[in-house]
């Protein structure tokens, strides 16, 4: 019985101590690697300090001639190839529905696009005062708004297209007009005629032909008596389609849209009662890029405010010490990286479009701390050493954590750079970004570690740092007027035989704020509770937004404001939302028509919509004919197609089914579709995305063989999926990369504290963008992406220096890590927040989620960085225990104390020195 116990007893000592020496071995890799990469970022400082020059030149002139390029840059005229996502089941049925009925035949009776958008005007007629639109006035205005719609002329050398030369043709050869126009005429002669019994109902109406007409979509506003028919309508909406089958064609067309647009608004100009607002295929992509151009004097407002803080950030009272040109370089060095980025994507044949904007405050956000950072460091330098010396320990203490941050952002841009990016424009946006981060990162390193060195070798030959010339000697300013010596004030003299003991960069206003003040009041005892509570209250709101995200596929939300899109789509929403677009039902398979019981279930299929096919119309013919029960396949195809070629009322039912000859001279019918429209809310898109869901899981349960299809489902088609897969991808490759980086640290539990305050700074920036009425969308989505790069570079540096930190109590390491980091952090973030404050004022919905999005990033970090971690170490891991040495005999300090009077008897130094 001993003997076992004695073993198990043995065996778990030994495991004990196998764990023991694993852990130890590995710390002490960790460590040895940690050494080597700071020696290794010492020495490229060396090298860099021994050839500034060259460092200096090469990225400018790389910039230079690669930046060149961009001169001839081209725009992106795509707005499906960016937004839509590339592969999806919407594409592929609207090659199946292109294959079975062309596009030309697609177009009659109908206000929605059904296949393709094509080329297209459309106007929205109201009025301010909500008068009736069918009345008499209104009425003849809007038929002579049509008039002079047909009459434009687009002028080509040789000939000039009217609408008639470049419209889709109807069967006879004519324009294929909206049925509203047939509609308005027959009421004008009603009119003329006197006759009062004609009525228009809602929304399907009859033509004077018998045919029934479906005007949902060209009726706003409608007001109805009983039995459907209509009282008044606020809006009439006319749309004008165009024929774009070669490229001739096609330019002729755009010439045409643009026509359109300022016929219509010349026409609003002359006729003040009415309000029109015009649309055509053009203006969405027109209106995208159109950000672009207003926010140009925006942007330059926020490069002038964020060069003169930094300019500001940089200085201080000593004109020696005082580093304004760093700041004005550091701002220089991210221009020059996003411009040598924009001319290497320009050189391999990409396009440039708005979303592109958004490129410079990521790269402004990575490189401003980067610069910051490597400033902060050399003011903790030694000023006796050589400038070669000074700028290897700065590399040393600066360069590995800005080197795994810029990694960081390799990877999960990388990632969202990769095939597995749905949604192009995601895509491109973070090839660009991985592209200008990583050229910031070679810049830093030798462009602004090059002007690192030359301003200090201004400093250690006391020239003035602004105007490079020798500050004169405290003899020779006495006798200089008052302003003269406060530019060239300085708190030493180069005549000094030894250093001062005092950081001398200590006077510098942030500097003396955080050490001084900050760091004592946020670790103060009193201080913690409220800091705790206060989280709390930002947990709980954040909860509150992130159980009310949205997924957005609303194109509205990307193109500028007080554009033609923005008007004309409120407009369409406020009047014309009582039903969804036109939705194709198409059936792609030889099935029994003939069949009572095909018909019950064809018609089951779309209970609950409105069906303005004639489809259904002749089926319900049929029925009353009384022929479709036992009516053999022959007889029933054979009356089919002779109804259409004899009876007027089918006479267009041609376009909706497709007939097949066989060997035996038998008709078969092949494939046929009907159109359907949905009853909506306010909230319509939201119920056309369920609307398309529902239909497709009704599509593989059902014993017909049908697809639906609508333009807009291109767009909408698994948008939150393909939306939230980069972020998704992102924050994986994240996790990966900050376990795999723990073997890069000294100590691994660094990475286990920046993973929870990316994480705590992700939830709240979603739940806050909800609640601020932000959706998540394509732009919002890179923005988070963006948020876990930010969080990392701004928090990494400070969990890093108190983890590694020994001996002391927790508190005394987080006012040291905010006394070596905050600086370059606040100073960072005053930058950003005033380089993002001009976009709050661009007249842009792309802008105004770019800026919200990253003014959330930037505050949530600040927040993180100087009240929730300060006050949260000081109680939790790691322990800080004060190791406590005997003294010894072997190790006992000798002190000596010197006391020093100056000449003038002024001050006493006491000189300590340790034997």
């Amino acid at each position: 019985m001993v003997l076992p116990r004695l073993w198990e007893s043995f065996r778990a000592r030994r495991a004990r101590l196998a764990l023991l020496l694993r852990c130890l071995c590995s710390r002490m890799l960790r460590q040895v690697l940690h050494r080597g990469l700071r020696t290794s970022f010492a020495r490229l400082g060396h090298f860099i300090a021994s050839h500034p020059v060259f460092f200096a030149s090469a990225p400018v002139l790389l910039s230079i001639l690669l930046g060149a390029s961009f001169s001839r840059y081209q725009i992106e005229e795509s707005v499906e190839h960016l937004l839509a996502p590339k592969h999806s089941l919407a594409k592929i049925e609207r090659n199946l529905v292109n294959s079975l009925f062309p596009v030309n035949r697609s177009k009659h009776r109908l206000y929605s696009d059904l296949q393709t958008p094509g080329r297209y005007g459309r106007v929205i007629i109201t009025s301010f005062i909500r008068a009736n639109m069918l009345d008499q006035h209104h009425t003849d205005l809007i038929l002579k708004l049509h008039s002079a719609v047909t009459r434009i002329q687009v002028q080509r050398p040789g000939f000039n297209y009217t609408f008639a030369h470049i419209c889709i043709l109807n069967n006879d050869k004519s324009c294929i007009v909206d049925d509203i126009v047939h509609v308005l005429k027959e009421l004008k002669a009603a009119r003329l005629s006197n006759q009062t019994n004609y009525a228009i109902t809602y929304p399907i109406t009859h033509l004077k032909d018998g045919r029934e007409v479906y005007n949902g979509h060209q009726l706003g506003g409608v007001t109805v008596h009983s039995k459907d028919r209509v009282k008044s309508a606020e809006a009439i909406q006319l749309t004008y389609y165009l024929q774009a089958i070669n490229s001739l064609n096609d330019l002729v067309a755009e010439k045409w849209e643009s026509n359109f647009c300022d016929t219509v608004e010349l026409f609003q100009k002359a006729n003040q009662n009415v309000t029109m607002y015009p649309f055509t295929s053009s203006s969405l992509q027109e209106d995208f890029q159109m950000t672009s151009v207003v926010s140009e004097r925006y942007l330059t407002t926020s490069l002038a405010l964020v060069v003169t803080l930094a300019i500001l950030c940089c200085s201080m009272q000593d004109c020696v010490r005082s580093k304004p040109w760093l700041g004005l370089l550091g701002l220089l060095t991210v221009s020059l990286a996003t411009l040598t980025a924009a001319g290497i994507i320009n050189l391999t044949g990409g396009k440039y479009n708005s979303t592109f904007l958004g490129i410079p405050f990521i790269v402004l956000g990575h490189g401003l701390y980067g610069t910051f950072e490597m400033l902060s460091s050399w003011r903790k330098t030694r000023e006796d050493q050589h400038v070669k010396e000074r700028t290897a320990v700065v590399f040393a203490d600066s360069m590995l954590s800005f080197s795994l941050t810029t990694a960081m952002y390799l990877v999960t841009f990388g990632i969202g750079a990769s095939p597995f990016t749905n949604i192009e424009a995601a895509r491109l946006f973070c090839c660009n970004s991985c592209i200008a981060i990583f050229f910031n990162y070679l810049y830093v390193l030798s462009f602004y570690g090059s002007s690192l060195v030359f301003t200090g070798y201004l400093e250690n030959n006391y020239q003035h740092s602004i105007f490079c010339r020798k500050v004169p000697k405290p003899e020779v300013l006495q006798e200089k007027p008052a302003w003269y010596r406060f530019l060239l004030t300085a708190k030493f003299s180069e005549d000094s035989a030894e250093s001062e003991e005092t950081n001398s960069y200590e006077s510098h206003l942030l500097v003396c704020f955080l050490k001084r003040y900050y760091c004592d009041w946020i670790t103060n005892t009193y201080v913690k509770p409220f800091v705790v509570l206060f989280y709390l209250i930002y947990i709980s709101f954040a909860l509150m937004g992130y159980l009310q995200v949205n997924e957005e596929s609303d194109l509205s939300n990307i193109v500028a404001s007080a554009t033609r899109t923005m008007e004309y789509t409120a407009a369409q929403q406020k009047y014309f939302s009582n039903y969804s677009p036109v939705i194709g039902f198409y059936i792609y398979e030889s099935i029994e028509y003939w069949n009572m019981t095909v018909q019950d279930d064809m018609l089951e299929y779309t209970k609950g919509f409105v069906r303005i096919s004639w489809f259904e119309s002749y089926l319900n013919y049929l029925r009353k004919l009384n022929i479709s029960t036992g009516l053999p396949k022959k007889n029933f195809t054979d009356m089919l197609r002779n109804s259409f070629l004899k009876t007027p009322q089918f006479a267009h039912f041609s376009e909706d089914i497709i007939f097949s000859k066989k060997y035996n001279n038998e008709v078969d019918v092949v494939a046929s579709r009907m159109f359907l429209v949905a009853k909506t809310m306010e909230t319509k898109r939201e119920e056309l995305y369920h609307l398309l869901e529902t239909l497709r899981k009704l599509s593989l349960k059902s014993k017909v063989k049908f697809i639906v299809f609508n333009p807009s489902f291109v767009y909408m088609d698994r948008y939150a999926s393909y939306v939230g897969a980069p972020l998704q991808n992102s924050c994986i490759s994240a996790l990966f990369l900050l376990f795999f980086s723990a073997f890069l640290v000294a100590d691994s539990l660094i990475n286990v504290w920046l993973t929870l305050t990316v994480a705590s700074v992700e939830f709240g920036v979603i739940g806050f963008m909800t609640l601020w009425k932000v959706e998540l969308d394509c732009i919002s989505v890179l923005c988070l992406i963006y948020g876990i790069n930010y969080t990392v570079d701004n928090c990494a540096p400070l969990l890093s220096t108190f983890v590694l930190g020994k001996d002391f109590t927790r508190t005394k390491w987080v006012k040291n890590a905010l006394e070596t980091h905050g600086v370059a952090i606040l100073q960072s973030y005053l930058c950003y927040i005033v380089g993002l404050i001009p976009l709050a004022a661009v007249p842009s919905n792309l802008t105004r989620t770019l800026f919200r999005c990253l003014f959330l990033i930037a505050l949530v970090t600040f927040f993180h960085c100087f009240a929730i971690l300060p006050v949260i170490l000081t109680f939790v891991p790691p322990s800080k225990k004060k190791r406590k040495e005997k003294k010894t005999p072997e190790n006992r300090e000798e002190i000596e104390c010197v006391e020093m009077v100056d000449m003038d008897s002024t001050r006493v130094v006491d000189q300590i020195t340790t034997v």
